[in-house]
């Protein structure tokens, strides 16, 4: 016979079943009055994903938004995931205070990120923002035109040899011009990407990126445990060693250096070349560390290796899909063409002012209606952090909700004939009319992207390069593009080409 404490350790677990249960059953009845697929006991939705290539993911992304349009489930096993599409619903979750939080595929880049300004969330992400805003005031970020100019200078004669005619991917020669422009803005050093391609750091930042991805796509890898004694897992922390070991040195000599240069407390406005000492993020860093706010080196490292990551893979997938899609409309090319023309007629080898690209006004919009077609970051992810309405459906707490960008840019009530390439859309006189997050390429609300600023006048300066240099020509159709949805949206073959070079503008 059971004593009293075993009635009572007994009567517990019944308690504590029905509770789990019956907010098992809450979450299931809630979430199937959604539209979507039909789910299997166990696996949910994910047995599609054994019928499905990498490449054809977004496709089944498309099919599945057209069939339940505008809001649906997937059932990832356990776990509800409910996608949202209409501005007027995005709006709801991007404009809260309280759903802040990101998803658990975040959990991910956590080992390479640490708890940096993309994955760290509740008091210690405000803390974060609220400390390394200012760091992208306008003001602060003409600091780096020089550098932007300088790598794309670089680029251009990288690519001498391949403005011939032949066919041939651009994307990796973006990737590094994007890698040093960040790397020198983030921690104030230079890699030398693109004339150093077998830089350790580079490689190893490479294969992070596509360990990370395999990561993600592979349910047995995402354990810890597993994951670390695996080969994948194994190679990912090999290579994180390079890179945290990089970033750690280029901190502490960072702070050696300013400790050496400062006069009275002061670091010297100009070196001893009589230079203006460029400031890099690392600099800001520090500085908000040394003003009270004291960040461990292991925090500061966190945010840099966040910049970096951030600060390379975007921009590339941006200044790609913009180089696609000039090359299947040459008239649109042109125009941009002529816009820079106008501008640089006096000098028509001289780096490009912060004038010169604020100047750049169509090239803007062509960059802008690229980011709608092509969004770097396709889904944003959230927790729901507490039950939340929406589309009329009560969604409860826990539940993943995947904002679908992609999706939401291509919605025709906000933009008549969604899928045709038309800068125009953003003239001052239309975009005003829109609703403020028919458009999201950057998220909104208080989770925006702090870069945003950052990537226009990066992205301005290497395609106005580009552009000036040599006339683009693509080579597969758009609608034969199979696009990749993993840490950026990509096309899956990569961005094939053909180059021209043109009279120097």
């Amino acid at each position: 016979m059971l004593g009293i404490s075993g009635l009572l350790v007994a009567a517990a677990v019944v308690v504590v079943t029905a509770v789990v249960m019956a907010r098992r059953w809450r979450v299931c009845s809630l979430i199937d009055k959604l539209p979507g697929e039909r789910a299997l006991p166990l696996l949910g939705n994910t047995y599609t994903a054994f019928f499905l290539k990498r490449e054809d993911y977004i496709a089944y992304m498309d099919w599945m938004t057209k069939t339940h349009w505008p809001i649906y489930r997937f059932w990832i096993g356990f776990y509800a995931d409910v996608h949202v599409i209409k501005p007027e619903h995005i709006e709801k979750i991007m404009t809260s205070s309280e759903l802040i939080t990101k998803s658990g595929v975040y959990y991910f880049l956590q080992p390479w990120l640490g708890q940096g300004l993309l994955t760290s969330t509740g008091a210690k992400w405000h803390m974060r923002r609220k400390m390394i805003t200012p760091a992208f005031h306008f003001s602060i970020l003409e600091n780096f035109i020089e550098v932007f100019a300088e790598k794309s200078e670089t680029l251009v004669n990288i690519l001498k040899p391949k403005a011939n005619g032949e066919v041939f991917d651009i994307y990796p020669y973006i990737t590094r011009c994007a890698l040093d422009i960040i790397c020198e803005t983030a921690m104030g050093t230079s890699v030398n990407a693109q004339s150093d391609t077998e830089s350790a750091y580079v490689t190893s930042l490479y294969r992070i990126g596509e360990l990370t991805v395999r990561r993600i796509l592979s349910p047995w890898l995402q354990t810890d445990f597993i994951f670390k004694i695996s080969p994948t897992g194994r190679e990912f922390y090999k290579e994180l060693e390079v890179v945290h070991g990089f970033t750690q040195k280029v901190i502490q000599e960072k702070k050696k250096s300013r400790m050496t240069v400062k006069l009275d407390g002061i670091t010297p406005q100009y070196d001893d070349l009589g230079r203006k000492r460029r400031v890099a993020f690392l600099d800001m860093l520090l500085n908000e560390s040394e003003r009270g706010q004291a960040l461990t080196d292991r925090e500061i490292q966190e945010e840099v290796d966040t910049f970096m990551f951030e600060g390379h893979d975007t921009t590339t997938a941006s200044m790609s899909w913009v180089l696609i899609l000039l090359g299947h409309h040459p008239e649109i090319q042109e125009r941009v063409y002529a816009e820079l023309k106008d501008i640089f007629q006096d000098d028509p080898k001289r780096q490009p002012t912060t004038h010169d690209l604020n100047n750049m006004k169509y090239l803007e919009m062509v960059i802008k209606e690229a980011l709608r077609l092509y969004p770097s970051v396709p889904f944003i992810a959230r927790i729901a952090t507490k039950d939340v309405e929406i589309a009329g459906y009560q969604i409860p707490e826990g539940t993943m909700l995947t904002m679908n960008i992609i999706h939401t840019h291509r919605d025709p009530d906000h933009w008549p004939d969604p899928e045709r390439f038309d800068p125009d859309r953003f003239l001052p006189e239309n975009i005003q009319k829109k609703h403020p997050f028919a458009y999201v390429p950057f998220s909104g609300g208080p989770r925006n992207c702090i870069g945003q600023k950052f990537a226009i006048l990066e992205e301005k300066m290497v395609l106005s390069y580009i552009l000036r240099n040599y006339r683009v020509q693509t080579v597969e159709r758009l609608e034969d593009l199979k696009l990749v949805a993993e840490l950026v949206l990509r096309p899956f073959s990569g961005v094939k080409l053909r180059l021209w070079p043109r009279g120097a503008v």
